[in-house]
Order: C-alpha cells, then sequence, then structure tokens
C-alpha cells in the first residue's frame, strides 16, 4: 500500500528512504561538512517540512532536523528549534520540549525552544512553559522567551486574539507575538515607538508593537519605511538581550540598509551578549550586497565568540547567496 500524504517514507533503520531528505540529513548531522553547507542543508529541510499539505517528505525531514540536536554547536541547534517552530507540525513538539527541559543545554538554544513552542501553539507545553518561566534558578533569555510564548499562546486561543484584525504582513514567520491588531485609530510610529521602548510593560505588548513598526518597514520603498526603522533600532537601547536579539532578527527579515548602522555597532560591541552579535551578524548577511558589509563581516572571522565566529561564516555564505540571485537559501532546488 502506498503511503499516505503524511506518512513518513523510512526504512528499516528508521531513516527516511527519500533520497533527498537523507542526503539532506547526512550533510546536516556531519560535524566534518562546512557550517554553511549545514545552514543549507537545514533550510532546505525547513522547506519539506512546512508543505501544507504534508508530503511524505514532511515528518522525515522534521526528523532529520531534530537529529542535528546531538551537534556542539549552539548556533547550528538554535537554528533547529527555529526551523522546528516554523514547520506548524505538531510532530515536532517533542523534540522542542526535550530541549527546553535538559538543563545542561545552552541557554540560546533552549530559548528557541520555548518559542517554537510558542509558534506552534501548542497547548500542550503550557505547563512546561510556566516551570521555566517561573523558576528563579533559570537563565532569564529562558524565562522571559517562555513568557512571551504563553503569552502568544493564550492570546492565539483566546476570543479576544481571534476577534482581532490583523495586518496582512509581507513575511511568512510565524512571530513570537503578533503585530498590533488595527484598531479604528491608526497608531503612528512615535506611539508605536513608545510602546516598544516602555520596558514596564509586558514584553509580548512590546513585541506587538516591534512586529507592527516590522511591516510598516515593507517594502523598502514605503514613506514609513525609515522612520520605522530608525524607532526600532532605538530597540538596541533596550536592557534585555532577548528583545535586542529580537530587533536585529526583525532587521535581518528586513534587510532594509537603513539598519546597517545600528547592526555593525551591535556587532562590533564586545561587551554585547553573544546572541544579540549572532543575530546582528546574521541580519547584515542579509545585507551582503550593500557596499562595505562584507568587508565588516570579514573583521570578525576570529572573534573570541564561537557563536559569532560561526555566525560570520553563515553571514558570508548568505551574502553570496545574495548575490546570487537564487530563490531560497538553500542546497537544492525548491520550486
Amino acid at each position: 500500500m502506498a503511503p499516505s500524504a503524511t506518512e513518513p517514507v523510512t526504512s528499516r533503520n528508521g531513516f527516511s528512504s527519500d533520497p533527498t531528505v537523507s542526503a539532506l540529513r547526512q550533510t546536516l548531522t556531519s560535524e566534518t561538512a562546512p557550517l554553511a553547507k549545514r545552514f543549507r542543508a537545514l533550510f532546505s529541510l525547513k522547506h519539506l517540512a512546512v508543505q501544507k499539505p504534508a508530503t511524505p517528505q514532511t515528518i522525515p525531514a522534521i526528523d532529520a532536523i531534530a537529529a542535528a540536536f546531538t551537534s556542539p554547536s549552539a548556533l547550528l541547534k538554535h537554528e533547529l528549534a527555529y526551523c522546528l517552530g516554523q514547520s506548524g507540525k505538531d510532530e515536532a513538539i517533542p523534540y522542542l520540549q526535550a530541549v527546553i527541559g535538559d538543563r545542561g543545554e545552552d541557554a540560546m538554544c533552549r530559548h528557541e525552544a520555548a518559542e517554537a513552542l510558542g509558534a506552534l501553539g501548542d497547548a500542550g507545553s503550557l505547563k512546561l512553559l510556566r516551570q521555566r518561566r517561573d523558576d528563579v534558578e533559570e537563565e532569564e533569555v529562558v524565562r522571559e522567551t517562555c513568557d512571551i510564548a504563553i503569552e502568544r499562546i493564550e492570546w492565539e486561543r483566546s476570543e479576544a486574539g481571534k476577534a482581532e484584525r490583523l495586518k496582512q504582513s509581507d513575511f511568512a514567520s510565524i512571530d513570537p507575538a503578533p503585530p498590533l491588531a488595527k484598531t479604528a485609530e491608526i497608531l503612528s510610529i512615535p506611539q508605536l515607538e513608545r510602546t516598544l521602548l516602555d520596558t514596564p510593560l509586558p514584553m509580548f505588548q512590546r513585541y506587538r508593537a516591534m512586529f507592527a513598526l516590522r511591516d510598516l518597514a515593507s517594502p523598502p520603498d514605503l514613506p514609513s519605511a525609515v522612520p520605522a526603522v530608525q524607532a526600532l533600532a532605538r530597540g538596541f537601547g533596550d536592557p534585555s538581550a532577548l528583545f535586542r536579539h529580537e530587533i536585529a532578527f526583525v532587521f535581518g527579515q528586513l534587510s532594509h540598509p537603513a539598519s546597517i548602522p545600528s547592526l555593525v555597532a551591535a556587532l562590533s560591541d564586545t561587551k554585547e551578549a553573544s546572541m544579540v552579535r549572532h543575530e546582528a551578524a546574521e541580519a547584515l548577511g542579509s545585507l551582503g550586497e550593500e557596499d562595505g558589509v562584507e568587508d565588516v563581516l570579514r573583521q570578525f572571522l576570529n572573534d573570541p565568540e564561537q557563536v559569532v565566529r560561526e555566525s560570520i561564516v553563515v553571514a558570508l555564505d548568505m551574502a553570496e547567496f545574495e548575490r546570487s540571485g537564487q530563490a531560497e537559501y538553500t542546497t537544492v532546488s525548491v520550486a
């Protein structure tokens, strides 16, 4: 009998018998493969994992992504968690829960796993997320992320959340928080900036302002684009490393040249948290076509922080991709 659309195609050893998934898994899990090649394999697998409706490659692709959690690279593992969260598939949930529950795992990876569970909207993970949020011995970045993930899941399942009208975003990502809802009063950039920078407010609410500003900066030729980018850049002064890292991530999505000065400043600040510097590096990689960006990135190839060094390698590969005109940052055709 032929497999159904959602039934994994596996061989007797549990690995996918699909040659594309198998080859990508082998590359992703190989500690001898160049990091940039592994990242391209990861995003190829992500493309297979997000398909709707699911295909026979979908679940094997999720399993292949999760298989790389054995890697010593915190950067790679954090990206695995992100891709699993973006898959929209419940089959990713046990892998992500295991990462959060592993106290020996890098905080950057555990934070991303918590964010991914929020992206998946998994109510079954609320107990675990609340435990980690309320644990005073837990890493701050993990506690903050769990708090945002809890609010996102509760918002998504609430009647008020279901009733909100949201602006259609140019971005396909499942974000940690939705943009602020459409209301009779159209919020100005200064109003959104005030919410963005208001540290006593819940982080979830501030994230909503962040993503509203992001959407006002796309496409890049909108009259609101540069003012929105400038408002977002002021978020680099926030006391939360998690918040600053998310600003850098948003700039990576936007790839707006107006963000370059603040991204270079974040990357260049050796006292900045490595999770912020790594995200700034990758955001600059998405701007690789802009003059001088690659030269800046190369200055940090020997940075003392491993996650920053690895991010620079990936960012330079992303810059090469930007120049190539390829449609997707992958190793296989995704047409």
